[in-house]
């Protein structure tokens, strides 16, 4: 098994995005406010304790941000995995405003966070999140030895669907001994 850091992105900075009323998934291109890049180097300083031989990063900008400094700070190779991009709130992209956001979220949880049964949401539910981002590990890891150690940026809903836990804070990790999809 490959033990797995999964590192919860550093806080972004919406400004830009809220500043130029920019719809929907655009909120995705934000950047690192200055207290993530300091979560993301005190994950880096606390993780270079690991053994870690890797990075592997959702492509979402405040992720591929903060894995960007670890890599850095760590010397080690950067990858970047699509599916280990944060949940959608609706999978065609098509939301506007973040009150389109929140109703989504609301019925997600409203529904257990999976689809009623044999319904269909515009929402991501939580099983897929967890399935697409397995895939993305299993995929990152299959290079590695089985006592590589791999560090993941990515997000709250990505470390909630791959733990159980639920509300990982901003620069936080968890660490998981992942087997792939048996895991």
């Amino acid at each position: 098994m490959t033990v797995v850091y999964l590192l919860r992105h550093g806080e972004a900075d919406y400004g830009h995005y809220e500043r130029r009323g920019w719809p929907g998934a655009t909120a995705d291109l934000a950047p690192l406010s200055p207290r993530g890049e300091r979560e993301a180097l005190a994950a880096a300083d606390a993780l270079s304790e690991v053994g870690a031989t890797a990075v592997v990063s959702s492509p979402m900008t405040r992720a591929l941000q903060t894995a960007g400094i670890v890599a850095a700070y760590l010397g080690l190779p950067l990858e970047v995995e699509f599916d280990l991009h944060e949940w959608l709130p609706d999978e065609t992209f098509s939301w506007r405003t973040y009150a389109e956001v929140q109703a989504a979220s609301a019925d997600f949880e409203a529904c257990g966070f999976e689809w009623p049964p044999g319904e269909r949401r515009t929402w991501e539910p939580l099983s897929q999140v967890r399935a697409r981002a397995t895939a993305a590990l299993e995929s990152a890891t299959a290079g590695l030895a089985d006592d590589d150690v791999l560090i993941a940026a990515c997000h709250g809903f990505v470390i909630w669907s791959l733990t159980g836990i639920r509300g990982t804070d901003t620069g936080q990790w968890h660490r998981i001994e992942f087997a792939g999809a048996d895991n």
